[in-house]
């Protein structure tokens, strides 16, 4: 069984719906949908979260003969090392990182991404449909959005990859600061996918 039918069978062996499972996880149903699809794979966090909640084990879920490796691994990075004095561009710092990340993996294959969505959990879009029907009231305009929004906002700084080596598949994230590296239990082909609460798209390879 995949991983995706594992999820599903242990969610509905517990009684949960996915809406139900998604608003224990803080994540939106479609997330859940999609992990349940075999269109995306949740974070770490959420396998843990997800193995105690089904009252199974992160290895049952992920399982599949092979040795399976999740580990998370974050070290700081120094963007002043590749010219960076606080006043570059966004651009020019996209660009810095993509080196920094090249240079870690000179020989494998780095696939850009960008976030195309990122989902808010049920409580995060009934707060914005308070926020919405408050300005709607007050001032005769709706506004919506405004936790994702705000979440958008936050991630300006973070850029995404993929890393396919000869034996592994790993989802990097890359702020000012660090670089974090996970080591994907299963490789991720699709065009477009979800990791956690967002959705991504490939946009192409770093080249060397």
């Amino acid at each position: 069984m995949t991983f995706a039918e594992k999820l599903k069978k242990a969610r509905m062996d517990e009684g949960y719906t996915q809406e139900e499972l998604a608003d224990l996880l803080a994540v939106s149903r479609a997330a859940v949908a999609k992990w349940e699809s075999n269109r995306g794979m949740p974070d770490v966090e959420n396998l843990r979260a997800i193995a105690k909640l089904l009252n199974t084990s992160m290895d049952e879920l992920l399982d599949d003969g092979s040795e399976m490796d999740l580990s998370v691994t974050r070290k700081p990075i120094d963007l002043a090392k590749y010219g960076d004095t606080g006043k570059l561009s966004r651009l020019r710092k996209v660009k810095i990182k993509e080196q920094i990340i090249r240079d870690e993996y000179p020989e494998d294959e780095i696939v850009r991404l960008t976030v195309t969505k990122i989902h808010n959990t049920k409580k995060e879009a009934a707060a914005d449909a308070a926020i919405g029907l408050t300005g709607l009231l007050l001032a005769g305009l709706p506004i919506f959005g405004t936790q994702e929004f705000g979440k958008t906002i936050n991630s300006l700084d973070e850029q995404y990859y993929l890393v396919n080596t000869e034996k592994k598949q790993y989802f990097v994230l890359l702020t000012d600061e660090y670089m974090t590296v996970r080591t994907l239990a299963n490789p991720i082909t699709d065009k477009k996918f979800v990791i956690g609460d967002r959705e991504f798209l490939r946009m192409g390879i770093v080249e060397q």
